[in-house]
């Protein structure tokens, strides 16, 4: 098991614990498509960690409104926290195109001192 340390060091951004409503659509592992208003509990400049009602797969694309912006991302489902039977899930996602803040949060890595 990697220390956490060594999941720090590789980490591509710093994270930043937050709520911030978002809408997620994406399908459950039965092909059913799901449309819900979710959270973003935790998130980075490449990911996030969401609370959501539904379950899509470990692999699958979501798309991500953001609850404040409007913005929509697409992101992929990269894991599975706390395995349970009902909802809600937290899943680990990433995002597809980083091209800018989606999340509109400044990072502690990207503060500059004065």
């Amino acid at each position: 098991m990697a220390s956490v340390r060594a999941m720090l060091e590789r980490r591509r951004s710093s994270r930043v614990q937050t709520k911030i409503p978002v809408r997620v659509v994406g399908r459950e592992g039965n092909g059913q498509t799901q449309d819900a208003p979710a959270e973003a509990l935790s998130v980075s400049r490449y990911g996030a960690l969401l609370r959501v009602p539904f379950l899509p797969p470990v692999g699958s694309r979501i798309e991500v409104l953001h609850g404040f912006s409007k913005e929509v991302r697409e992101f992929r489902v990269i894991s599975l926290r706390g395995q349970r039977e009902h909802g809600p899930f937290d899943l680990g996602v990433e995002i597809y195109y980083p091209a800018h803040n989606f999340w509109g949060v400044q990072f502690p890595d990207e503060r500059q001192s004065a």
